[in-house]
């Protein structure tokens, strides 16, 4: 299904054309003017220098060469050149029904097809997820569902850190504890236990210990970088319990990540690269684009254009050990090789840029990523407190990421506390509008900007917060309460009817606020094509946003059910249908789910 603007610009083109100017100057948008039209074609100005000609007297022509076949409710061309379009209410209802009735509201999938790979995890095992990792998971997931409605097939990797120091820190802190492990000794050659020898409470406590630890002990410190370098070269006990650590810290990361609504389709780690990285080095070595320098082995990626420093980028540091450089690159070769994607994308912290351009411009120099894959630093801005520093505990330090969505629902909680709903009911609502607050407190945000988290105005009921659109779309559920008993039907099926086109909006021409509702429900196709094209959720969110204002204006002056007129009633109530599915569908792709009361 076309968009509007589409619709129009072929119409335009088709009249420049007829008027005998170059068919490319009828592209028609939005108007950036409303209070003077719907949309406008400033084709006429460029093509007035093309044929040295006042744009107005080529507007003019190109008025006069559309004809009217009652698409356009208005159009004129006005000084110095533009040409201001109105809709038909015929049109524009006519365009609204055949969204109500197609799949996608309207919407035509431009990548059906192709494929992406979302990396936007970036957990480390053995270590409770904190308010650093908000960001990049929920922008990650909301990415991942808006290229899904684009068509691609997504693949969402947690790219877990499973395989560096702190599982070095934390085995060499564990033999320090319990020496006697099994797992330490390596003449043993028995199966090892089937339980783990250390709860996740106690790894919790375990790395942050050894992490302090290691910055004062130098011997502890080298004894941590040898676990590591041992683990990696598979010493049978340090492998054993590694698995038993990687069991149960994906289990709690499953579960707060699921919390947030998060899911990925792979939960690869560092590990996972592992088997690709000396093949690859090897294969640069062969190429003569690695290098020795100070004994390390590096890729150069400077190009001349640099205005700044760039590093080379490190294959393998001075001692023969491999860093996130090489883990990075090698992670890119095997998901080349598994999926072969149109698009990787990385969602993880801005600060991480130079790093991210020096492996994509190695991966390009090694011929490991081809001119037809986009790779992509969707880098994301930090969550701050009022203070305008990175958010913290009321003690200065780093809050758990389970805490943080507590607060949030425990917050939204209290305002649910004099209404009168079961303590169930209580506790869905708390929990599906505590989420929608959190994340559409940070999705209506651009991800590369820094924004202050502001629980209170997040979990408002008013404003741009993810409780008004909630709000709106139990709205809309009550009036079709409401609406059932007057039609003696059920709210399905009146939801399926307006689905189906037995439900349709009238073309009896109604008020101002009427009007813009359903000039943004039409926008919705655009609103989507934008946010999938960059990687934009917020655009998403400023959708959401203006619907549920617009609907909320056409409420507050319009009698929906106790309208007199049964066709402009049925009208009414298909429209407001199609406003739910398109808040309903909005909020899926930003990963909230709504509640039936509030």
């Amino acid at each position: 299904m076309k968009t509007l603007p589409d619709i129009l610009t072929e119409k335009f083109s088709a009249a420049f054309e007829k008027a005998g100017y170059a068919a490319d100057y009828g592209k028609c948008v939005v108007s950036n003017r409303p209070d003077l039209c719907e949309f406008q074609c400033n084709g006429s100005m460029a093509a007035a220098k093309a044929y040295k000609k006042a744009p107005i007297a080529i507007a003019n022509e190109v008025v006069a060469a559309l004809g009217d076949d009652g698409t356009l409710g208005k159009v004129e061309a006005v000084s110095p050149g533009f040409i201001n379009i109105i809709l038909s209410e015929k049109t524009l209802n006519s365009y609204l029904n055949e969204m109500a009735m197609s799949e996608k509201n309207g919407y035509e999938p431009k990548n059906v097809g192709k494929t992406a790979v979302i990396d936007y995890g970036g957990a480390n095992v053995a270590k409770p997820l904190h308010v650093g990792h908000l960001r990049p998971a929920i922008i990650g997931e909301s990415v991942k569902r808006i290229l899904s409605f684009d068509g691609y097939k997504t693949i969402g990797d947690a790219h877990l850190g499973d395989w560096g120091t702190p599982i070095g820190l934390i085995f060499t802190e564990m033999q320090v504890r319990n020496p006697s492990l099994v797992y330490f000794d390596e003449n043993y050659k028995g199966e090892y236990p089937e339980e783990c020898p250390v709860t996740l409470k106690e790894l919790e406590e375990i790395y942050p210990f050894a992490s302090a630890k290691s910055k004062e002990d130098e011997e502890y410190r080298a004894k941590a970088r040898q676990a590591v370098f041992e683990l990696q070269n598979g010493r049978r006990g340090y492998r054993a319990l590694w698995e038993k650590i990687m069991d149960i810290s994906k289990q709690d990361l499953k579960k707060n990540y699921g919390s947030l609504n998060v899911s990925f389709e792979l939960w690869y780690g560092e590990s996972d690269a592992d088997p690709y990285i000396m093949p690859m080095i090897e294969d640069m070595k062969k190429q003569g684009i690695a290098r020795i320098s100070e004994g390390a082995l590096v890729v150069d990626v400077k190009e001349d254009s640099d205005n700044k420093e760039m590093p080379p980028c490190m294959l393998l540091k001075s001692d023969g050990a491999v860093g996130y450089d090489s883990t990075d690159l090698a992670t890119i070769v095997q998901r080349m090789k598994d999926f072969s994607p149109n698009k990787i994308i990385y969602v993880v912290d801005k600060r991480q840029g130079l790093h991210f351009e020096q492996v994509f411009r190695t991966v390009r120099k090694a011929g490991i990523v081809g001119d037809d894959t986009e790779l992509i630093f969707l880098g994301n801005g930090t969550m701050n407190g009022k203070d305008g520093k990175p958010f913290k505990t009321r003690d200065g330090g780093v809050l758990r990421l389970e805490a943080l969505v507590k607060d949030v629902r425990d917050h939204v909680a209290e305002k649910m506390a004099d209404r009168e709903l079961s303590d169930e009911e209580k506790a869905d609502i708390s929990k599906k509008v505590g989420l929608a607050a959190l994340k559409y407190g940070d999705l209506s945000n651009a991800a590369t900007k820094d924004y202050i988290f502001d629980i209170d105005k997040f979990t408002s009921f008013e404003g741009n917060t993810g409780p008004y659109i909630l709000y709106t779309m139990v709205r809309i559920k009550s009036i079709l309460e409401k609406y059932s008993g007057v039609a003696g039907t059920d709210v399905k099926t009146i939801i399926e009817q307006a689905s189906n086109g037995e439900l349709k909006l009238s073309d009896i021409e109604g008020n101002d606020s009427e009007k813009k509702l359903k000039l943004q429900i039409a926008m919705f196709a655009d609103s989507i094509m934008q946010a999938s094209s960059e990687l934009a959720p917020h655009k998403v969110c400023a959708y959401l946003f203006e619907l549920s204002n617009f609907f909320n204006s056409f409420y507050h002056e319009n009698k929906i059910v106790t309208e007199e007129n049964e066709d402009r009633r049925k009208g009414f109530i298909a429209l407001i249908c199609l406003t739910l599915r398109l808040l309903e569908q909005g909020i899926d792709l930003l990963g909230i789910e709504a509640p039936e009361k509030m």
